[in-house]
């Protein structure tokens, strides 16, 4: 284990903190690094080599049908993702290949999933994010960088065959982390005017 890997162990207790309504604490976190990892890893890249179908939806990630302006900017970011990689639109094989970087964490030795009660409503899931970003907020204080990623949500059954969560959890995404390529230069992911998304009242 690098000492990026050690020092992703000690980070969920100062992200305990964040916020959650009266405080339930609805997180439920597993890291992942060294040969659970790897295992991990493998076992997914086996599952996509032979076209092995993504596990049951234990959620629905987007409503089925996006509603203007939040379809047209989840349009603009897969044509700036993989138009930066060189991928054109009607290519759905590389699309795939270039997806399946997910299920590797895109390289780095450590991972967290996070886990949530089925019986948990929207308010909070919504107490997740916040301690997930918190999480990333504490990881970029360390020097490291990360990627939260509901694609593991595909694979839960390959995560729940390392992690061992209780029945009564339901993986809401895995967290990649590692240190930042800077040989790998790609275009930031825009973002919506604020004049779309903040009001201001005076």
């Amino acid at each position: 284990m690098d000492h990026g890997a050690v020092r992703v162990l000690f980070l969920p207790g100062p992200a305990a903190w964040a916020p959650s309504g009266s405080n339930i604490q609805p997180w439920h976190l597993y890291v992942v690094t060294g040969q659970p990892l790897v295992e991990l890893k493998k076992c997914t890249a086996e599952r996509l080599a032979t076209g092995d179908p993504w596990d049951d939806a234990e959620y629905q990630q987007y409503p089925p049908e996006l509603k203007t302006p939040y379809r047209e900017r989840r349009s603009a970011f897969g044509a700036q993702r993989y138009g930066a990689l060189g991928i054109a639109r009607e290519d759905w094989e590389a699309r795939q290949r270039a997806a399946s970087a997910n299920w590797d964490c895109f390289g780095p030795p450590a991972a967290l999933f996070c886990y949530i009660n089925r019986g948990m409503g929207s308010p909070q899931w919504s107490d997740v994010g916040m301690y997930l970003q918190t999480v990333m907020l504490l990881l970029r204080e360390e020097g490291l960088h990360s990627c939260p990623q509901m694609a593991w949500a595909k694979f839960n059954a390959s995560v729940a065959e390392i992690v061992a969560p209780p029945d009564e959890l339901v993986l809401f995404c895995g967290m990649s982390i590692g240190y930042e390529d800077r040989a790998l230069v790609e275009p930031r992911t825009g973002r919506a005017p604020l004049t779309e998304t903040v009001t201001f009242l005076d």
